[in-house]
């Protein structure tokens, strides 16, 4: 049984979601660990949402409810946010949902902006630490190893991709407006990540170029002689803050790079003791903000957990723009495209569902054939005691032959149609056959290992 615990910035304040991601113990062991009935867990964090990704052993007595326990008691024990504090920010999917649910999310769909790529590689990457922490299984490998195919499904069949906006390009079209010309913004790049990377190509396409790049962790230099930037050091970072028309932090610290004091600092050490920016420009000093806001300047924090403190909004001149307030930007979905990668979607969860269903059922028609067969044998070896002269097994084993076919592919359709478990009950009712759970799960197992 498949269960998520999910919160995203449809359920959780930011604030919320900021602590789910800062911790330094991983979480998806702690739910593994919690109980034997859980076979395997894997966790996908963003800046827009939280999910716990749970294989249960069905058979358990109440097993969604020790699903979600154990990942309540694993959220608390790594990030201190208590199920108190978590009630009513979470929902819980599952069964034969969760496909769909993570199907959705992988393509974006789910996203705050609607189409976004970034979350696709998230996902392949959630089932990766899984992988390295040992708590994947072969249904959570099966679930995630789909999602990333329905999402390529999206991605190639819709204009979903096309239409949906990172969340630094949606920044950039929000600072659009009063940004008089970008190839005159001075620009500060704070991170040096994948992220970083990203904004940079952003940035280019408008025009920017004057940038300067800026690492907490002391990577700047590598960064800017990569991607051909001027970097600066922990010394001069203040100043350069202070001057740059538009800075942008993307970075994975788990506290803040840039605050109000930063900003003040280098304000009076490029001597601009000044009530406002605008009139720092109007007497020349080398404080510009002319190419974004007629003298303001503009803070992009684009870090989850934030990496820019709220008191930078009490400096005289300076707009704060978060990952909240993109969020409240964030543009309308592309119904047409968005209706069709959706349908790709279910589709995909059916097919999902279905193949699981049939694997469900292999060990009942192996345990079928298996018992017809040794009826079969032990028919064969009386009739040889005969001096038959091998007609009449021949005919016996074609005989059984034909009569296996139709429950074989009554098996398949009623796997389709989500009626498995009516078919083991009929084998238990006619033929005393019990299929035992642990024989279901390996031909389960096994079935994963060969479509991966």
């Amino acid at each position: 049984m498949l269960l998520c615990v999910t919160a995203s910035h449809k359920t959780a304040g930011f604030d919320l979601l900021e602590r789910l991601s800062v911790h330094t113990t991983d979480i998806a062991p702690l739910i593994a660990e919690h109980d034997e009935c859980v076979r395997g867990a894997v966790v996908l964090a963003t800046c827009n949402r939280f999910e716990a990704y749970v294989d249960m052993d069905e058979p358990v007595t109440a097993a969604g409810a020790v699903g979600v326990e154990a990942a309540l008691l694993a959220v608390e024990a790594a990030t201190g946010v208590t199920a108190a504090e978590f009630d009513g920010s979470y929902s819980v999917v599952a069964g034969a949902d969760v496909a769909e649910h993570l199907f959705a999310v992988a393509s974006g769909l789910e996203s705050v902006v609607v189409g976004e790529g970034e979350i696709a590689g998230q996902v392949r990457r959630a089932l990766g630490d899984a992988r390295k922490l040992g708590t994947s299984s072969g249904e959570l490998e099966r679930l995630f190893q789909r999602a990333s195919e329905a999402q390529r499904g999206v991605k190639n069949s819709t204009a979903l991709g096309r239409a949906g906006r990172s969340l630094v390009r949606l920044s950039l079209d929000l600072a659009d407006s009063r940004v008089t010309d970008w190839a005159a913004l001075r620009v500060l790049l704070v991170g040096t990540g994948a992220y970083a990377a990203a904004t940079l190509a952003a940035l280019r396409d408008r025009g920017a170029d004057d940038i300067t790049v800026y690492s907490p962790s002391g990577r700047a230099q590598k960064f800017a002689t990569k991607h051909g930037l001027v970097w600066t050091d922990d010394a001069a970072y203040p100043r350069t803050a202070a001057a740059s028309d538009l800075i942008i932090t993307c970075t994975t610290a788990d506290h803040h790079v840039l605050d109000a004091g930063v900003l003040r600092q280098g304000r009076s050490e490029l001597g601009l003791d000044l009530p406002r920016i605008g009139e720092a420009a109007a007497s020349g000093c080398p404080m510009g903000g002319s190419a974004y806001g007629g003298g303001r300047s503009l803070v992009i924090d684009l870090g989850l957990p934030r990496n820019v403190d709220p008191d930078v909004a009490t400096v005289s001149d300076v707009d704060l723009l978060d990952l909240e307030t993109i969020r409240l930007h964030a543009p309308l979905e592309e119904l047409q495209a968005t209706d069709a990668a959706r349908e790709i979607v279910r589709a995909a969860a059916r097919r999902f569902t279905q193949a699981g269903e049939r694997q469900s059922l292999a060990p009942a028609v192996v345990a079928l054939r298996q018992h017809v067969f040794g009826v079969l044998d032990d028919e064969i070896s009386r009739v040889r005691t005969r001096d038959d002269d091998g007609r009449t097994e021949q005919a016996l084993r074609h005989l059984v032959g034909r009569l296996l076919h139709t429950p074989t592919a009554r098996a398949h359709d009623l796997a389709a149609q989500g009626r498995a478990d009516e078919y083991v009950a009929a084998l238990g009712a006619l033929f005393g056959i019990e299929v035992p759970a642990q024989e279901a799960e390996r031909a389960a197992a096994q079935a994963d290992s060969a479509t991966a």
